[in-house]
């Protein structure tokens, strides 16, 4: 699908199709077809990357300058408040005079920026300043992201760590459930590592994008180019925080299920324990010897049970008042 947006009294536009009279100042390719790639390269004069050409992880893959126009491509996070969240590759055609982005996903900064362009002035006076809003908006989500992560990793560790035992001796927790708790650090921890990555990729675009707001001397480009690297220093430094709270977590949280193991374990062991000195009595008794005295006594049968359950009894109190039960 084509989206083209053009500049309208200092907004931007939404326009019907390429073949309006305006010349366009953003062209949004959506899942493009190779006719819609054709179109767009046959009026451009550029090169869209394909699908694949657009996942190569080297870096002079993702970045590159052609006959004046840049190329570049960086890891956007996407789908981030579902259950399935993914990093996704998205292209910046970067021209003169036109910005073109190729994407095979609607990251949330696509569906924003483009309303507030349209609503406020002097946000998109020309190509380089629309990509520069559109790196602006997908700091702020990733931003936004981190600061839900941070929240939720705060509300895991109270539940982990601020939890009542039911009981002083067992130590248990049967309110909480610690694979559920294992699962949100999973997803968090995912959701974090996918954050650094974009903004690792971001970096190294503004990086390679410095050679072309250098030559084209836009001041304000520049400053605003600067800020976003030291926004991403900023939240680099945070993400790394919070990727190590999330291994803090999870490595608390996989001690806490050892501990709930070792208790059950602990309860069959002493009750295997206390159930050993009945079943030697049981042993003994049951043997099939002619000669035993205890056969041909009346009290015998109610001696036997007498033995076995004061034999299970006396090591039940024993455990039970070292706390072992």
């Amino acid at each position: 699908m084509i989206t083209v947006y053009h500049s309208a009294n200092d907004r931007l536009e939404r326009g019907d199709t390429l073949a309006e009279a305006r010349p366009p100042l953003w062209i949004d390719l959506l899942d493009p077809t190779r006719e819609e790639e054709g179109t767009v390269e046959s009026l451009l004069a550029i090169d869209v990357p394909t699908r694949e050409e657009m996942q190569e992880i080297e870096a002079s893959s993702r970045l590159y300058k052609e006959e004046g126009t840049y190329y570049l491509t960086a890891p956007i996070l996407t789908y981030a408040d579902g259950p399935h969240p993914e990093s996704t590759a998205v292209t910046f055609i970067l021209a003169k005079a036109c910005l073109i982005t190729v994407r095979h996903a609607t990251p949330q900064p696509f569906l924003t920026f483009p309303q507030r362009a349209m609503r406020y002035k002097g946000l998109c006076p020309s190509a380089d300043a629309v990509l520069v809003g559109l790196l602006e908006t997908i700091i702020d989500r990733l931003a936004d992201v981190l600061e839900r992560i941070g929240m939720d990793l705060e509300t895991l560790s109270r539940e982990i760590f601020q939890a009542q035992p039911s009981s002083k001796r067992a130590g248990l927790y049967p309110d909480r459930d610690l694979q559920a708790i294992l699962l949100r650090v999973g997803r968090n921890g995912d959701l974090a590592s996918k954050v650094r990555d974009s903004l690792l990729g971001i970096s190294r675009l503004l990086a390679f994008l410095n050679q072309a707001t250098e030559e084209w001397n836009e001041v304000e480009t520049l400053n605003r180019v600067k800020t976003i690297n030291r926004d991403i220093g900023s939240l680099s430094e945070h993400a790394a925080f919070t990727s190590n709270k999330v291994t803090f977590i999870l490595d608390a949280t996989l001690g806490m299920i050892n501990i709930e193991q070792n208790n059950i374990i602990k309860i069959f062991s002493v009750a295997a324990v206390a159930l050993m000195p009945p079943t030697l009595i049981a042993s003994i008794y049951g043997m099939n010897f002619k000669h035993m005295p205890e056969l041909e006594w009346m009290l015998g049968y109610p001696w036997a049970l007498g033995l076995m359950v004061g034999a299970a009894v006396l090591p039940y109190l024993y455990f039970k008042r070292r706390g072992w039960l």
